[in-house]
């Protein structure tokens, strides 16, 4: 049956074929001209032509080009071409409109709603459908393209909901509330909002691909039919990839995504302290819903250097070892950094647990853990009455990887919220090497090409932009702060890999901990070599500067003679008096869990034991002599402590002063050999 170009062309988008394989033929008909000479000879054979075709053409334009050998017309195949084009180029200039109705309009109200299109639309090219609707209510929805209006029942009841919970943000009372409801309904303006609808491609492993959504802006707010919410993550020239913050169920290739021209965010307040959230800000601790006074977008600019102020006051960990060596600042961002199980979350939570009476917030974000991990956790915090000052948001393993990815910008948005309003805040993100985990499968599936260790291109950007949002404000803006301490997780102590190399670039220091000292028993296990503070030397307190001054080099020299001691047994007795000193310091950094120390305990701890107070006392007791020394002086002479916590200084007198009692005391030990209780004493 003979057929003309244009009949071929449309068979060929019957059968959607795309426009590069019709692209690709037409180049191949170009490039080897003896090719359309071989299938145009009638003398050759149909089935050698056959094979021709099969071996050099596109699958998907074999059977119409042996068509065309077989009637000779293979000649049309460039007119087919060129009408293809042409068919193409009409149907995407064609509008579809479609209008969905509960009571089918009148004729006038037709001709009405196709003007609208035309002026809106300047064109009279557009594909007109009707169909019946009852879960509308009333009204009707008209759909141009990816474009809706709605005038339905339906959809302005949503538009009233979304402008009363607008409206009514942080309004508690009764009174206020039906004041709020009142207004809204008397002022209560319809507007048929303009609404771009694109259509899912694929789903799957928690990414839409969606096409028809022209305007889409990256980081928005995409809303699909089932209710589910998801942020655009990736924008091509034809689609866009969206992450999804819910359930697929029910979704699927042609389910609506519609733009919401929001940009992703949470809801923040006070009312967030005390309470355990997912990543999206929803309570799940069962304690109720949250009152939120402000929307803040998940991805905000850092401060830029005007707004800031130097690193200038303390943030007290209460762990000897950090606060004395390793000093942290207000504003400071502080990486906590080693293997499994070597105690990193141990020193963040026994800083969240120091802040009590400290005029400081704290949020904990937990990224890939365990919930019986974090449920042991939120249980510690409540135990220590720590909740009161902090909230706990938690984006388990459970979560999928758009939620572990957002997790901790939506932290830092609340962190930011109390920061503006002149607060400290103590930001916990635990930890940031599943945070790159989850943006590294996320980037594949939107897929994107991978580098290092298959992470994308931008893993150093995805961390940097999230830890140049902790700073210390200038006066003008509050002086408010926010302290970050993220975690990284290394394999085998290897702190030269991808992701730890590139944290350690952005912090301002590390706590280093080793697993080997934390098998000997020395907890916190912090590695006094590979640790350091570069800005929190200017925020540490005159007491504890004055008092910590020759503890690195003690130690330092400690390993060093360790190490060599191994090899030579015959020590003269300054050596031996250097290791015994040593031990008597490795021992005094050894704390247990959730016993911060104050100030002023760590500042008389050091200055006994810098001035070679411990040197006889058994390595195994020194930690009983530091805790009933350190109750003999909060019992017989408060004062001391007083003065260091108030002024935070430590004079000459002072450091005497805490020289004799210590004295004093270690007669009293010495007579008993330390087996007695200092409230018998005082009888």
């Amino acid at each position: 049956m003979s057929q003309n170009a244009r009949e071929i062309a449309e068979r060929l988008i019957q059968l959607q074929v795309s426009a590069s394989v019709i692209k690709a033929t037409s180049r191949i008909f170009e490039v080897l001209p003896q090719t359309a000479s071989q299938l145009s000879d009638p003398t050759i054979d149909s089935v050698k032509r056959n094979d021709v075709v099969d071996s050099v053409f596109p699958t998907e334009v074999r059977g119409i080009l042996k068509e065309l050998c077989d009637e000779n017309k293979l000649s049309m195949w460039h007119e087919i071409a060129d009408q293809y084009k042409s068919i193409r180029a009409n149907a995407e200039k064609q509008l579809h409109v479609q209008l969905r109705y509960v009571t089918r309009p009148s004729e006038k109200q037709l001709l009405d709603i196709q003007k609208f299109v035309f002026d809106k639309y300047n064109t009279h090219h557009f594909e007109f459908d009707m169909t019946e609707d009852k879960s509308l209510g009333g009204g009707f929805i008209l759909e141009v393209g990816n474009d809706q209006y709605d005038w339905s029942t339906s959809g302005r009841r949503n538009q009233f909901l979304e402008q009363l919970k607008v409206t009514r943000s942080g309004l508690t009372s009764d009174v206020d509330i039906l004041t709020i409801l009142q207004q809204s309904v008397n002022n209560f303006d319809l507007k048929a909002e303009k609404k771009e609808i694109g259509f899912i491609e694929s789903i799957g492993d928690g990414i839409a691909i969606v096409n028809g959504l022209d305007h889409a802006m990256y980081g928005e707010v995409i809303s699909f039919d089932n209710g589910t919410k998801g942020m655009v993550q990736n924008i091509e020239r034809d689609r866009i990839g969206v992450i999804l913050f819910g359930d697929e169920t029910g979704l699927g290739e042609g389910s609506r995504g519609i733009r919401t021209g929001r940009m992703a965010g949470i809801g923040v307040s006070d009312d967030y302290l005390g309470r355990v959230v997912d990543a999206l800000g929803n309570p799940i601790d069962g304690l109720g819903g949250i009152n939120e006074v402000e929307y803040r977008p998940i991805e905000q600019p850092a401060p830029g250097i005007i707004d800031r102020q130097p690193v200038n006051e303390p943030m007290q960990t209460g762990i000897l070892a950090i606060d004395s060596m390793f000093p942290i600042g207000r504003g400071q961002r502080e990486l906590i950094i080693g293997d499994r199980q070597t105690g990193k979350t141990s020193i963040a939570l026994d800083t969240i647990l120091n802040q009590h009476d400290k005029n400081c917030i704290c949020i904990y974000v937990a990224i890939g853990q365990k919930e019986s991990t974090v449920a042991a956790l939120v249980e510690t915090l409540r135990k220590h009455d720590a909740m009161k000052y902090t909230c706990v948001v938690a984006a388990t393993a459970a979560d999928p990887a758009p939620i572990q990815y957002i997790a901790p910008y939506s932290a830092t948005s609340l962190a930011e919220y109390f920061m503006y309003k002149g607060h400290d805040v103590l930001i916990v993100y635990d930890d940031l090497s599943k945070h790159a985990v989850a943006y590294r499968a996320l980037s594949l599936l939107l897929g994107r090409s991978p580098g290092r260790e298959a992470y994308p291109g931008d893993v150093f950007y995805l961390h940097s932009r999230l830890l140049e949002r902790s700073c210390h404000l200038n006066d003008k803006l509050g002086g408010g702060s926010i302290t970050a301490l993220p975690i990284i997780e290394t394999q085998d102590g290897d702190v030269s890999a991808y992701i730890p190399t590139n944290v350690i670039s952005i912090t301002d220091g590390q706590i280093f901990l080793e697993s080997n000292l934390f098998f000997e028993g020395q907890r916190p296990a912090v590695n006094v070599g590979l640790s350091v503070s570069r800005v929190g030397g200017a925020a540490q307190a005159k007491a504890m500067k004055k008092a910590s001054g020759s503890l690195r080099i003690d130690l330092a020299q400690y390993r060093e003679m360790a190490v060599f001691t191994q090899f030579s047994s015959d020590l003269d007795q300054n050596t031996r008096d250097l290791l015994t000193q040593g031990k008597v310091l490795m021992e005094l950094l050894k704390q247990p869990l959730g016993s911060p120390m104050s100030l002023s305990d760590q500042v008389i701890t050091l200055v006994v034991s810098l001035n070679h107070k411990m040197m006889d006392i058994e390595p195994k007791r020194v930690k009983e002599f530091q805790g009933k020394m350190l109750t003999y002086f909060a019992q017989r002479y408060p004062e001391i402590g007083k003065n260091i916590e108030i002024s935070r200084l430590l004079g000459d007198d002072s450091k005497n002063q805490i020289l004799n009692v210590a004295d004093e005391f270690k007669r009293l030990w010495d007579e008993k050999d330390g087996h007695f209780e200092l409230s018998e004493e005082e009888k």
